[in-house]
């Protein structure tokens, strides 16, 4: 008789269930088979619970009831070995749920109030099968815990692991207490759809060994190694691809690490690697929050980055179309060992050894805003020693301030500036410069003021189209002393407030044409709206006047400089 009442509740619940999931399925979260660096095994199927058949499992803490087939049970372990579409629900105490299906039919779990703990292997292994499709029934809470150390089972190293294609969503929860190594691990592709995931784990936190695509999600990741990690070297895997998500990672390891290429659509991410931009790294260690070994695309997403080592890193290219930024890093804040073009976003960077370092490097729109304690942006082939000099950055768009106790803009080859808006805080060493270019430095378009020490000054090229203005003040002048440029006439060209100590100004803007007379001021108000540090919109109040002068020529020195145009001593 309490078989049959036991049996009855079961079936009325699974009842309800089956509505919940239909509702759930209406959710549209596939799309076509074809990812931005691969087939994936996403399927629009995969999304649907079939009511007509299914299959209870019921877990009570030291044993199992099934109610349907497919299921075998040997003492607290229940083993799937078919396809078909299975319910969980219950607390095990020490046990597993394992699934070995050699059918051509996906399997499919419904986790609907589980907790699952295994004292000696993973909670739930997945041996094999065609696919396995994991949902988390709408407003359901689920755990899985495994043991510090396994068993026989040498090749499963996570909380819940698989050895074929594995897909999760739902609108419910999941819990994962992973104390022998990773938390989700698929070694083949796995897609995470939707649901709430907290994840501590001793090692790494989600691994889809091939690929590892999010569509949407919420994740709370505590990792002693990595947070999101693809790593398949074979050729078309190893990708990571984030359309959407809500995460918030502290790892010992890299926050989001891909093989291959790395894409985040959109999403908000909150990363804490290694104790962050002041925690210890070790020389062998990588401890970055976005890494990849090929391409790093970047359309859009609010990310808050703390970090020792890199906080963007490509061993290729970094491409930023989107997205805001907030960056501390003990390293470089924005690197790719090949390129970076950034054509949109707002990144700002509170603190670096280097900005943004790459061989190439093109602005074409967005805002960055940068405090380095070495060079701001360096445009360098990473060699280490002497450059090839071959390195080039190009400015055609975009919003760029730098604050920098190295070089402002360093350039181990050549740059061009068409347009956009380029202010440099700094060096107050002498040994660097705001401007430090090999080759040339040719503009023709775009507002540049570089502030810093006159030792290493530099003009743009005298093959610009654009004029340029450098004044070398015979001594130094306080952090925050404004500097206005006015024709002899009142116009004004620019008026700029530096943040350091500086000795030496360039100055390149539309407004300047040569045969002009051209008045410096020092001090003085401004009336109008600072931002880092240019005026605009306003009224300059004279302060006193420095210097009067007509340009002759596209560039105009006054007084003189370690450098010189295209000169000054070593490249960093």
């Amino acid at each position: 008789m309490k078989k049959l009442i036991f049996y009855t509740l079961m079936l009325l619940a699974f009842s309800a269930v089956q509505y919940s999931c239909d509702r759930s399925s209406d959710i549209d979260i596939a799309d076509d088979d074809d990812t931005a660096s691969g087939d994936s095994h996403d399927d629009d199927i995969d999304y649907n619970w079939d009511e007509s058949n299914g299959t209870l499992i019921a877990l009570e803490e030291t044993y199992i009831h099934v109610e349907g087939s497919g299921v075998s049970v040997s003492g607290t372990v229940a083993t799937i070995d078919s396809g078909g579409y299975y319910t969980v629900s219950g607390t095990l105490n020490d046990g597993q749920l394992r699934v070995n299906s050699t059918d051509s039919e996906s399997v499919h779990i419904q986790l609907d109030g589980a907790s699952i703990t295994c004292s000696n292997n993973a909670a739930i292994y997945i041996e094999q099968s065609e696919k396995t499709v994991i949902m988390l029934a709408d407003d359901t809470s689920n755990s899985i815990t495994d043991g510090s150390t396994y068993g026989n089972e040498e090749d499963a190293n996570a909380a819940l692991f698989s050895k074929s294609d594995l897909t999760l969503y739902g609108n419910g929860t999941l819990i994962v207490n992973a104390n022998y190594n990773d938390g989700i691990t698929s070694k083949d592709g796995l897609i995470i759809s939707s649901g709430n995931y907290t994840i501590t784990a001793v090692d790494d936190a989600i691994r889809g060994k091939d690929y590892l695509i999010i569509k949407d999600g919420i994740f709370d990741i505590t990792a002693g190694g990595d947070g999101f990690k693809s790593d398949n070297e074979d050729a078309g895997t190893g990708y990571i691809e984030i359309d959407y998500c809500e995460c918030n990672i502290v790892s010992d390891g890299d926050g989001i690490q891909a093989y291959s290429n790395l894409t985040i659509t959109e999403g908000y991410y909150t990363i804490e690697c290694a104790d962050g931009s002041s925690g210890y790294l070790a020389n062998d260690a990588s401890a970055k929050a976005l890494k990849a070994g090929s391409t790093i695309q970047i359309d859009g997403g609010t990310f808050v980055i703390n970090t020792p080592d890199d906080a963007i890193h490509s061993d290729d290219a970094l491409i930023i179309n989107g997205g805001t930024a907030e960056i501390a890093a003990g390293d470089d804040a924005i690197h790719a060992d090949n390129s970076i073009e950034i054509n949109d976003g707002y990144y700002t960077i509170s603190k670096c050894y280097e900005g943004i370092e790459s061989n190439s490097i093109v602005f074409n729109g967005g805002s960055a805003i940068l405090h380095s304690s070495d060079d701001g942006v360096n445009a360098s082939d990473g060699s280490g020693g002497m450059s090839s000099g071959n390195s080039t950055l190009e400015i055609n768009g975009g919003f760029i301030a730098v604050y920098a106790s190295g070089d402002g803009i360093d350039v181990n080859g050549s740059a061009s500036m068409t347009d956009g808006t380029v202010l440099v805080h700094g060096p107050i060493s002498n040994g660097n410069g705001a401007l430090d270019y090999d080759r040339s430095f040719n503009i023709s378009g775009g507002i540049l003021v570089a502030a810093g020490s006159s030792g290493m000054a530099e003009l743009p090229s005298t093959s610009s189209s654009q004029p340029s203005i450098m004044i070398n003040f015979t001594s130094s002048n306080t952090a925050n002393t404004i500097f206005s440029l006015q024709t002899s006439n009142g116009d004004e060209i620019v008026t700029f407030s530096p943040a350091k100590t500086y000795q030496s100004i360039v100055i390149s803007s539309p407004d300047l044409s040569i045969g002009t007379s051209y008045i410096a001021y020092l001090n003085g108000s401004y009336s109008g709206t600072e931002n880092e540090g240019l005026y605009t919109n306003g009224t300059y109040t004279a302060g006193s006047q420095y210097t009067t002068f007509t340009t002759s020529s596209i560039t105009t020195q006054i007084g003189s400089s370690g450098g010189g145009p295209g000169g000054g001593g070593p490249r960093g």
